[in-house]
Formats: structure tokens, sequence, C-alpha cells
């Protein structure tokens, strides 16, 4: 759940609305959270003393993205992955009336 997090890292990119829209999420929920388009793209001080790590990543996102970011942080800590649900939105919406 996110809420068991300490921190939340979504990988995608900054112009995705899905992506900005995860990070948007786990913000709502109180949970400290990035959006990254890669593993460069963000600083490692943000691990410091951070134990559960939530990664996930926008629609868009390549897989090959999200295994880099997972083996960059692998090079500040041991880690053990774990998959979890993540929250199941039903937004709908309407289409503009003419």
């Amino acid at each position: 759940m996110v809420t068991d997090q300490d921190l939340i890292i979504i990988v995608g990119s900054k112009n995705s609305s899905n992506s900005n829209r995860l990070v948007e999420i786990a913000k709502k929920m109180g949970v400290e959270a990035y959006l990254v388009d890669n593993p460069n793209s963000f600083d490692a001080n943000i691990l410091l003393g951070k134990m559960r790590i939530g990664l996930s990543a926008g629609a868009s996102a390549p897989e090959a993205q999200v295994q880099l970011v997972i083996d960059y942080i692998r090079q500040f800590s041991d880690i053990q992955l774990t998959e979890i649900d993540g929250i199941e939105e039903n937004i709908t919406f309407k289409l503009p009336v003419f």
C-alpha cells in the first residue's frame, strides 16, 4: 500500500499526465514522491533514511527505464523487490457535447 512506503518514485516523463497523476496520488496520501525520467534525473540523497521505497511507472514508461532506476538504487542499498497491488482508480471522462 502507498502509505506503507517512506518514499515513492514514479518512473515517467514530466509531460506524462499519467505519471504526474501517480505522483499526485502519493503526495495526497502523505507520502514523499518524485517523478524521475531516468536514474540521472534525481539526487540519490532522497534515498537516505528510507527503508521502504515504492517504485511505479507511468503507462508509457519503458520497462528498461524502470530497470535502470532499480539498478541505480541498488548501488546505494541492498534491496529486496516485492510486488504489491496498486490503487485502482475508476475515472471516466465524458465526451464533450457539441
